[in-house]
């Protein structure tokens, strides 16, 4: 074989072989394509995967369950329970916690006379509830109580069961409110109260998320205690106001009613 075609072979086999790993080469970097795509689509998968699990976590936090107020409740955000002749010239506002000893020891010396005060025309009395007995000392007792006493108010009966909870104050270290079932017992004591409609509202907590409203409203108010009582806005019982008794109390009212007509007279609620 001549030296001129043994070089044309190698050249033709070279050729060839170049050929090949020209082909290699195209076929890797198909390869790479492909997979690189494959690895794109599944991260814009997961992205989109990844916003719907964020959005729908989003909605789920920025939901709460809403603050269910009583029948009747007035006030900013309906935050005060009313007990007496709407058009009464004077209006008596009072922060109370049903676990509180110094509430019970106002309600037990003055009832009377604000029911008489109410009952007369004289004033209407704005209850706010609060929880901070709850807050100071643990438990549930104060959140339970009020409430059932909130429930009762969807009855028409909030006056008879409030001053019930407080013929029964337990000591606040004992949190028997915490016990719905006694809060249930004790509405035994207002007639026509303990029905299927006010058990389920006790036990289901229907308006806690009211009564927990109610207690922030407080604690922004720049209020510390309870009791916290008004007359007409102006603060009238405890360390900072003069010694208050239940005369005294009618001689305020009659003073702040002075020349005024007295409200449209109530019928006192069943006790």
């Amino acid at each position: 074989m001549s030296e001129k075609n043994r070089d044309g072979k190698r050249s033709a086999r070279e050729a060839l072989q170049e050929q090949r790993e020209k082909e290699k080469a195209r076929a890797r970097r198909k390869r790479t394509l492909v997979v690189a795509s494959g690895v794109v689509a599944v991260l814009a998968i997961a992205a989109v995967i990844g916003v719907v699990v964020a959005n729908n976590n989003n909605s789920s936090s920025s939901s709460g369950t809403p603050a269910a107020a009583p029948s009747g409740a007035t006030g900013k955000d309906n935050l005060v329970i009313p007990v007496g002749a709407t058009d009464a010239p004077s209006t008596l506002t009072i922060y109370e916690d049903f676990r509180c000893p110094a509430c019970d020891a106002f309600e037990k010396t003055f009832t009377p006379t604000v029911h008489s005060l109410e009952d007369s025309g004289q004033i209407r009395t704005e209850y706010h509830l609060v929880t901070l007995i709850d807050g100071n000392r643990g438990g549930s007792g104060s959140l339970n109580a009020a409430n059932a006493a909130a429930c009762a108010q969807d009855a028409g009966k909030f006056r008879a069961y409030h001053d019930v909870l407080y013929t029964n104050q337990p000591d606040e270290t004992t949190d028997k409110f915490a016990d719905k079932n006694y809060l249930l017992q004790l509405a035994g004591q207002v007639p026509g109260l303990k029905t299927p409609a006010f058990t389920a509202c006790v036990n289901g907590g229907t308006h806690d998320e009211w009564v927990k409203k109610s207690n922030d409203a407080f604690g922004a108010s720049g209020f510390n205690s309870t009791p916290t009582i008004l007359l007409n806005g102006k603060n009238i019982y405890g360390a900072s106001a003069p010694a208050l008794t239940p005369d005294s109390l009618k001689a305020l009212v009659a003073a702040a009613n002075k020349g005024k007509k007295p409200g449209t007279a109530t019928a006192a609620p069943p006790s």
